[in-house]
């Protein structure tokens, strides 16, 4: 399984890599003012320009799912066209998902946001740094743990600062509490077990199905999954390097998502995931599957400012499970991924209940879709 990297690029580093007058002289059709009709023109000039192989598009305005379409190619090598229903990988624009999922826990009163794991679940914070012992759930959907993205092979996993006194982006602290959750609501079975970075030991649990049952299903989103089936692998998308040349990568299985479900296990479609998209637009009181107007607060107010050097995605501070952009219209929730061969964005408005979610198959696909935020503007303006 690659290990699940975050995608920290910027507008900025964009313009640089792509050269500003490829777009600004319009040659692309490229529209700030975001007309969906302007779409079919802009998108296949983008793939090309960015050597970007498909993306999957999904788009909401005012609570519903208005525009959906595909483009490009599942696979260099065979041509074979991207469709609606053809299913990526979601990278980090999974955490979003299982925060989700967790504010569930919360308020069903399984987790408390301030309470550290280790009261959960004693034996897996039982040895190492003692800081490993006061980490809490709104620490880890906050960044705010210290932890590392990810422990480095060779090194024993370290802390950048005290937990709760900073930010820093980590997909550790996300394995942390996914492992708690399991303890809590799952199952852990005895094998098949493998060894991740630095020799990290870890077995098959039902993660996948946990997630299924709190989300995918009661959200209607068919064509979503934590593990690989050949039924999804008759329509899913293949991986593609810079040059996008087409490489395989593993299946994901039950092994590899007790490691990385949390941080960046989701497939999904651009369709499926707006479902879960417009969930996040629809509060529920008492209700098993939807959060209350609460718990929907409490996930999006931020929680920690950044820094100028800390930004991700232009966010100006982080959530619970969320980057969230400041603006003087609204606050804008916005998560991007990035993994081998694959690069997704999502970014809505909760004020006017739009957004989108954008997912490609290639290592270029964060200029694309950096560029469609631009094109998508009018979703929040």
């Amino acid at each position: 399984m690659d290990r699940h990297d975050f995608l920290l690029l910027t507008r900025s580093a964009l313009v640089s890599s792509l050269g500003l007058n490829i777009f600004c002289s319009r040659s692309t059709g490229f529209h700030s003012s975001g007309k969906e009709v302007d779409l079919d023109i802009l998108i296949p000039k983008l793939l090309k320009e960015t050597k970007t192989p498909g993306l999957s598009l999904a788009i909401v305005r005012n609570g519903k799912m208005t525009w959906n379409k595909a483009f490009g190619v599942k696979d260099t090598t065979t041509g074979t066209p991207v469709d609606i229903n053809t299913t990526f990988e979601a990278a980090s624009v999974s955490k979003t998902v299982f925060a989700y999922a967790v504010m569930q826990l919360c308020e069903k009163k399984v987790l408390n946001l301030d309470t550290p794991l280790s009261q959960y679940y004693p034996e897996l914070f039982a040895n190492g740094d003692p800081r490993l012992l006061t980490i809490t759930v709104r620490q880890v959907l906050s960044h705010k743990t210290g932890l590392p993205n990810w422990r480095s092979p060779g090194e024993p996993m370290t802390f950048y600062f005290d937990p709760g006194t900073n930010f820093s982006y980590s997909g550790e602290g996300y394995y942390l509490l996914q492992t708690v959750v399991t303890r809590l609501a799952g199952r852990t079975f005895s094998e098949p077990c493998g060894s991740y970075e630095n020799g990290v030991k870890v077995c098959a649990t039902d993660i996948a199905d946990y997630m299924k049952a709190n989300i995918l299903a009661p959200f209607g989103m068919e064509s979503s999954s934590y593990l690989w089936t050949e039924q999804l692998g008759k329509n899913n998308a293949a991986a593609h390097d810079v040059d996008e040349k087409m490489f395989q990568k593993n299946h994901q299985n039950a092994t590899d998502m007790a490691r990385y479900a949390a941080a960046g296990g989701l497939l999904t479609t651009a369709k499926d995931y707006s479902k879960f998209l417009i969930e996040l637009f629809a509060a529920k009181e008492n209700d098993p599957y939807h959060l209350s107007a609460a718990s929907l607060s409490e996930m999006f107010r931020p929680q920690v400012k950044l820094s100028n050097d800390q930004r991700i995605d232009e966010c100006t501070s982080w959530s619970l499970g969320w980057g969230i952009q400041e603006r003087p219209t609204g606050n804008l929730i916005v998560h991007s991924g990035g993994q081998s061969g694959f690069r997704s964005l999502t970014m809505a408005s909760l004020n006017k209940k739009s957004g989108f979610v954008a997912l490609t198959n290639g290592d270029n696909g964060g200029k694309l879709v950096y560029y469609l935020q631009e094109a998508l503007g009018d979703l929040w303006e």
